[in-house]
């Protein structure tokens, strides 16, 4: 985006003054900028000033409110020529995504503000006066090249106006005419090769149409018009007959393919997979059969290895699949590959389960409590026998059963309370 800056006198006599030393940098970084403007495209260029000349459209009648006032009049007379409205116009001048055109506009600032405060009266072709004649970047329609030479021209115009000059509008380019399709020649007033001259009633110079299609050069669209034929077809009676090179030496295709003629060509097409070398397609224009196959009648075709080998698949467990053109070993069903051999795939079986693993927790502490009674009942057996320490192992075993029974009961009930039971 242009930023333009007033400088008083003072200010500009302190820069020069105190920047001195720095001016032959700065003329370097005016010359480069300058070689880096030159090689900018001229589609650029024009693309830039087009652009700049919609800003102009967009803007015309900007702050004008349609009356006819003379106050409104003054307003808009100094926002035509005003630095607000150029910095509107540049700022939408170049889309953000186009670094070339907003590259140029940065290297062109004071091109541009010379051209709207100076020139625009005298010179109100923006693309003209910029792209042409200031920044030599683009030549005039016609010209073409560094020095914008003229193009060739004939009757119709450029290249008699039947193609277009190489590099026009350009500093680039020979000149020389790129003619539309159907014509050749310097100036493009011939009729190039498959086209001829329509006969015509008036004086005018009459088009050049197509001929037929294997017609190199003919006096008319038909087939029997043909003066000279295209590669690939031979003139026959005035008609263009194909060359069948597939039954002469003409054609060459590498080994395992064979020709196969087309309208003025071949093509070398690949061989049956049953083949070595072939004369045409299928398995029965083998020259010789491929490994895998053997010949029956007229044709190759695939050997069974499954059924014809004693033992196809020598490894224990494998079975033998048969296919086009040879054959594979797999396990059988139920046996798996591992290490290169063929195992039986067993099931991983199931842990085996505890004694007391399918029975419930309640069926669990039934039973604690049946050991338990066995227990004391045992002791209680010995301790009537007047045995001290059974006696004194009795007792502290139904204390010890009574304070278990207790203290769970006293939780339970404790647990009821709680919950409102």
């Amino acid at each position: 985006m242009l930023r333009f800056v007033l400088l008083p006198s003072q200010a500009v006599y302190d820069i020069m003054c105190c920047s001195w030393p720095l001016l032959p940098a700065l003329v370097l970084s005016s010359v480069l900028s300058m070689v880096t403007v030159q090689t900018a495209p001229c589609q650029t260029c024009r693309k830039l000033a087009e652009s700049f000349i919609k800003g102009l459209e967009r803007t015309a009648n900007k702050n004008f409110g349609g009356g006819n006032t003379a106050w409104e009049e003054e307003k808009l007379a100094k926002y035509a020529r005003s630095e607000t409205r150029l910095l509107e116009i540049v700022e939408t001048a170049c889309e953000k995504s186009d670094f070339e055109c907003n590259k140029l506009l940065e290297q062109i600032e004071d091109q541009v503000e010379t051209w709207w405060f100076h020139r625009q009266q005298e010179a109100p072709d923006l693309s003209e006066w910029l792209c042409i004649e200031e920044l030599r970047l683009c030549c005039p329609p016609g010209r073409f090249g560094s020095e914008c030479a003229e193009c060739p021209s004939g009757p119709g115009g450029v290249c008699g106006g039947l193609g277009r000059c190489e590099g026009e509008g350009t500093r680039f380019g020979d000149g020389e005419c790129v003619c539309d399709p159907g014509y050749s020649g310097p100036l493009c007033q011939n009729c190039a090769d498959g086209y001829y001259r329509e006969k015509s009633s008036n004086h005018t110079q009459p088009p050049c149409s197509a001929c037929y299609r294997s017609c190199k050069k003919c006096t008319g669209p038909q087939d029997y018009k043909c003066l000279d034929c295209k590669p690939g077809w031979i003139l026959h009676n005035n008609k263009c007959v194909d060359v069948d090179e597939c039954g002469t030496e003409l054609a060459h295709c590498p080994s395992n393919t064979y020709c196969f003629n087309t309208d003025g060509s071949y093509e070398c097409r690949g061989c049956d997979q049953a083949c070595v070398g072939c004369m045409g397609s299928g398995p029965a224009r083998c020259k010789k059969c491929a490994r895998g196959y053997r010949l029956n009648g007229a044709k190759c075709l695939d050997v069974d290895e499954c059924k014809e080998r004693v033992i196809a698949c020598p490894g224990l467990n494998e079975a033998c699949i048969n296919e086009e053109g040879s054959f594979r070993c797999e396990c059988a069903q139920g046996f798996i590959r591992r290490d290169s051999i063929c195992v039986e795939n067993l099931l991983p079986s199931d842990p085996e389960k505890g004694l007391f693993d399918d029975m419930t927790d309640d069926e669990v502490l039934v039973l604690q409590q049946m050991f338990f009674g066995v227990v004391i009942c045992a002791l209680a057996t010995l301790a009537a026998k007047g045995d001290m320490v059974f006696t004194a192992i009795f007792i502290g075993g139904v204390a010890a059963m009574a304070g278990y029974w207790l203290s769970e009961k006293g939780d339970r009930m404790l647990d009821g309370i709680l919950k409102g039971r």
